[in-house]
């Protein structure tokens, strides 16, 4: 006999549930869906992890690909040669290209100048140079290549100064190039040598005080002369002020004489490969301060010529050696001609020296035919090669380098197109001490753009990247303590409805935009602390010793007016006492300060060595922390708080105390998020741009001093790339600072991940 209740259908549910639930058909349907959304979801959210890898990979390729063109090395492309211009019998003493690459200009030794089209050497115009019919040419000398200036030295002890000029027109929207010779110092020679005695060697520069001409006298006297010009508004006269000096004579055969653009420094080489430095900073007290031998003793300074500037002289040798050197101080705070790198040998000696106009480098052709392309600061070569079967005798380069003419022992001009974009960038340049012009000792320097277009661009990452680590140390130094320990807090020891206020208000703060964080730090807490700074040093000493004195103080209150404090609430009696505490202490301050720092903090931090400056490490530690601090805070707390119940209650039972169980059981389970909440705001305060563009002074030194600022490579990226042109190296290094961020950042999670999964690992079995 059945014993089934009728009451009771066959799935055990009764009638009115049996009708209540939905049929097979309909049940098989809901599976399906609920199979289908699953599916959905788990490939959606492999997709979108996906997409994110794709993105990182994406970026990473883009910043990759506008960086890859600093690596290309230079090369050129030779084009037909042909017959130099002019006579061909003359010597050829200076080739130039006008900006455009349209005309070249070449200076002969019958004081002629030939202006033709560079493609095909098609005369333009020649010019003959007023030399006097009594007077022959006896030397030669091209100032810095900006200047488009010559100076021929004459046998009567005169020289003739000429600059070759293109007047540029637009007749029927086609631009046409009108070359001309002009005479700064007037049509007639000017007097060197009032002897009148040959001038054998002569070296001429423009600056802000005139020209400056030093010529060497046949009879070994070296001379010196500034032409000052004067032009009368009315008249349209222009008036020449002459002054003459003679140097000391130097020793030897003269083989080169170079003068500066700043008219305080001659130098001249021998034939013993010595220079003499003469400082003719005060012209009528000329003195010779020091002759540096340059190469060894058998061979000879064959080339000698300055890099743009004037700064750095770059030295050829017979050896095929090529060696810059350039003034800076000693220890005794005397200018000395110092060795600051060598470069790449020739293999034959070195024939010509041909300066770029408008950077640090120098194309160089040897005796046997080899031209190599150079550059002084990230000390490269660029290209070394072959290209004629004879000496070059001279090289002609394009203002915006991008075209070079080259003059072989035959007469014949060989055109090249030039491609060399990018020679400032080196692993050297970049990453190590480098020696740059004006400074005493090579530095890590970060200084992009100057007030002259002689300025030599220093592109060091490294002061940069410190600073990068340096503003994310201090921040993480603020941070990491408060928002941990605020996360054990709240997640284990917070009343429930207390916790459910403190949590999100505390998130609530990351939504705040940084760049008001920046603002307020950079307005407000930078001139409050410059001006309360034992304020400062008083609360970070006094609040956690006032902390224990009140949690001492609460152990010993009578356990009837502890149990009136709800538990889990009793934080909030420490409210009061820490604004009191901090009220004291900025009251205080003043008198504080004349106590024991003499009435100023900031004088008292100078004379002991220590610079202050007013937006420090110190103001974006405190910014950039409470930026910082709802990211741990965040993800911390949830690791604390999801930590199994049964652990913390097995431990209570066991008899071990709050505190205990907090050390000995939740810190070590909740490790890996609180890890992963650390490296995630490390990641934040690294890639923060706001704060530090605004509160830290943007000046990027290298130290960890608390109380001066920094760059950083975010914020260096948002102030510069603004102001960059497109495509130009600085444009290009900024996004290999990027690189370096982006490469920085993945490394430290990627570290990161693996510390947090072994933790993981380590702690998964409690």
């Amino acid at each position: 006999m059945s014993t089934t209740n009728p009451a009771i259908g066959r799935g055990g549910e009764s009638p009115r549930d049996a009708a209540l639930l939905p049929s097979g058909d309909k049940r098989a349907r809901l599976r399906k869906w609920r199979y289908f959304k699953d599916g959905v979801s788990r490939y959606g959210v492999g997709a979108g992890g996906i997409g994110v890898v794709v993105a990182l990979g994406l970026i990473f390729v883009y910043l990759f690909y506008e960086v890859v063109p600093m690596l290309m090395p230079a090369d050129v492309t030779p084009h037909e040669s042909y017959q130099i211009p002019g006579e061909p019998a003359a010597q050829t003493l200076h080739l130039a290209i006008e900006r455009y690459q349209e005309l070249g200009v070449r200076f002969s030794d019958d004081g002629v100048a030939t202006f033709f089209e560079t493609p095909d050497g098609e005369v333009r115009n020649s010019v003959d140079l007023p030399i006097p019919a009594e007077a022959r040419i006896t030397s030669f000398a091209a100032a810095e290549a900006r200047q488009r200036l010559v100076a021929y030295g004459l046998s009567d002890g005169t020289a003739v100064v000429a600059r070759h000029d293109y007047d540029l027109t637009y007749p029927d929207n086609v631009r046409h190039i009108e070359p001309k010779l002009t005479f700064p110092l007037g049509e007639e020679p000017v007097v060197m040598d009032a002897q009148g005695e040959p001038l054998i060697q002569v070296a001429i520069q423009e600056g802000s005080r005139g020209f400056a001409i030093a010529g060497l006298t046949a009879d070994n006297r070296l001379v010196f002369s500034l032409y000052r010009t004067s032009t009368n508004v009315f008249t349209g006269e222009t008036e020449i002020n002459h002054s003459a000096y003679e140097l000391p004579s130097p020793p030897g055969v003269t083989r080169r004489v170079l003068v500066d653009s700043d008219h305080r420094a001659v130098f001249v080489a021998d034939n013993q490969s010595r220079i003499h430095y003469y400082d003719v900073s005060t012209p009528s007290n000329p003195r010779r301060v020091e002759a540096v031998r340059v190469l060894g003793d058998d061979h000879d300074v064959t080339a000698m010529e300055f890099l743009v500037g004037t700064q750095s002289i770059i030295v050829g040798g017979s050896d095929g050696s090529l060696s810059q050197w350039f003034l800076a101080r000693d220890e005794e705070n005397v200018r000395r001609l110092r060795h600051v790198r060598s470069f790449e040998s020739q293999p034959a000696p070195i024939a010509t020296i041909s300066p770029e106009l408008a950077r640090k480098g120098f194309l160089v052709g040897d005796a046997a035919g080899g031209l190599s392309i150079h550059y002084a600061t990230s000390n490269r070569t660029l290209m070394q090669d072959t290209i004629l079967d004879g000496p070059i005798q001279a090289i002609g380069v394009s203002p915006v380098n991008r075209a070079l003419l080259v003059l072989g022992p035959d007469g014949q001009v060989l055109p090249m197109s030039l491609r060399n974009p990018h020679p400032q960038v080196s692993l050297s340049a970049l990453w190590g001490k480098v020696w740059y012009e004006g400074r005493d000792e090579p530095t890590y320097t970060w200084q992009s753009s100057g007030a002259t277009d002689d300025f030599e661009p220093k592109f060091s990452l490294v002061p940069v990247t410190l600073g990068t680590i340096k503003a994310a140390f201090y921040a993480m130094l603020f941070a990491t303590p408060l928002a941990i320990m605020g996360a054990v807090y709240t997640a284990y020891f917070m009343q429930r409805h207390l916790r459910g206020i403190v949590k999100p208000t505390v998130e609530v703060m990351e939504a705040l935009p940084t760049v008001i964080l920046g603002f307020l730090a950079g307005l407000w807490l930078a001139p409050f602390i410059e001006a309360h700074l034992p304020a400062v040093f008083s609360i970070f000493i006094l609040l956690p010793l006032l902390m224990l004195a009140v949690g001492f103080a609460w152990t010993r209150l009578p356990e009837a007016i502890r149990a009136r404090i709800p538990v889990g609430t009793e934080m909030l009696i420490l409210i009061p006492a820490v604004l009191l505490m901090v009220w004291v202490c900025v009251q205080l301050s003043p008198m504080v300060e004349v106590w024991f720092f003499d009435g100023s903090t900031r004088q008292w931090l100078t004379e002991m060595g220590i610079t202050y400056d007013q937006r420090n490490a110190l103001v974006v530690g405190i910014a950039m922390g409470f930026a910082v601090i709802p990211t741990i805070f965040s993800i911390a707390e949830d690791a604390v708080y999801t930590v199994p119940r049964h652990l913390t209650q097995g431990s209570l039972a066991l008899g071990a105390t709050a505190w205990q169980t907090v050390v000995g059981v939740v810190l070590p389970t909740a490790s890996p998020g609180i890890f992963a909440a650390v490296m995630m705001g490390f990641g934040r305060a690294v890639g923060e741009t706001m704060i530090v563009l605004m509160a830290t002074g943007n000046t990027p030194v290298i130290n960890f001093n608390i109380f001066e600022g920094m760059r950083t490579l975010s914020a260096n990226i948002a102030v510069e790339l603004t102001e960059t042109a497109v495509g130009s190296t600085h444009y290009r290094i900024l996004f290999l600072s990027a690189l370096v961020l982006l490469v920085l950042t993945f490394v430290l999670n990627t570290a990161a991940e693996i510390v947090r999964q072994r933790l993981r690992q380590r702690y998964s079995n409690l």
